[in-house]
């Protein structure tokens, strides 16, 4: 997708499995096109266990790592979703084939969505600190790798004497920072102290962008921007990063946006 320096991750997040019912050749294709080498891919209870075999089966062999990925603002109220995650991941691996495995789970929470965030802020913390220990628990038990998403400034979050984000490094194998901003030079500040915190506990960070149409303002998507303005951002921020050891790549969100807006591009912007 962009010059890379070193083996870096280049990944995306799959929020519509139905698109793998409808079109996987076009999704495939376009995956294997940006060169992505892992996606997270949501998990939908109603969509077949046949359709995440088979895209599983045949990402894997394009070299392409496959995370199930799940999560939402009320997961905090009890375990019981992460539970239903799991009863439906040992569901699915009961008849998974070798090359149909998951290679780990990607969770996406967002707990100051929910409501206790402004009523009680440290209770949301500490329910969603339980959850990912229990998620983390669960994972650990199946081989799986816990990846976690969290936003740029939960590091301006106390907990303690330290910050959530320095918790959630902590606590994670590894985590993709939303550090959604469309210039360079601010992606590369505000995800500075993630890097000096991952390399403390020898984690790695996934620095996330987004592609999709916000309401937050002009300057947090790349929504308006064509995409060759985005890779050589993106090419900036993986050059600046390129010897730090805590820096393991990009991702962008998300693969269905990413694929609309390279539908109404030129040819020549989309082969970056």
């Amino acid at each position: 997708m962009f010059a890379q320096e070193k083996q870096l991750v280049c990944a995306t997040w799959l929020w519509n499995p139905w698109l793998l019912v409808e079109n996987e050749d076009r999704v495939l294709s376009f995956l294997e096109k940006k060169q992505i080498s892992d996606v997270y891919v949501q998990i939908d209870v109603e969509v077949p266990v046949d359709t995440y075999r088979q895209f599983v089966r045949r990402a894997t062999e394009k070299g392409i790592r496959v995370y199930a990925l799940d999560g939402a603002p009320n997961w905090i109220e009890n375990g019981e979703e992460l539970e239903r995650l799991f009863r439906w991941f040992d569901q699915y691996e009961s008849v998974a084939e070798k090359n149909e495995k998951f290679f780990g789970v990607h969770l996406d929470v967002e707990p100051y969505l929910h409501a206790w965030w402004r009523t009680n802020e440290k209770e949301a913390v500490t329910s969603y600190q339980t959850l990912l220990q229990r998620a983390h628990e669960l994972a650990k038990e199946r081989s799986l790798r816990f990846e976690v998403d969290i936003p740029f400034w939960f590091d301006e979050v106390s907990y303690g004497s330290t910050n959530l984000a320095e918790w959630v490094i902590a606590h994670a194998d590894g985590v993709t920072i939303m550090a959604y901003r469309d210039e360079a030079e601010k992606i590369i500040n505000i995800v500075k102290k993630e890097m000096q915190i991952a390399k403390k506990y020898e984690k790695q960070i996934v620095v996330g962008v987004e592609t999709g149409q916000v309401d937050e303002g002009d300057s947090v998507s790349f929504f308006e921007e064509d995409e060759a303005y985005m890779n050589e951002q993106l090419a900036i921020v993986q050059k600046y990063y390129a010897r730090t050891k805590s820096f393991a790549g990009i991702a962008v969100h998300h693969v269905e946006q990413w694929m609309n807006r390279n539908g109404k591009t030129s040819e020549g912007e989309m082969d970056e």
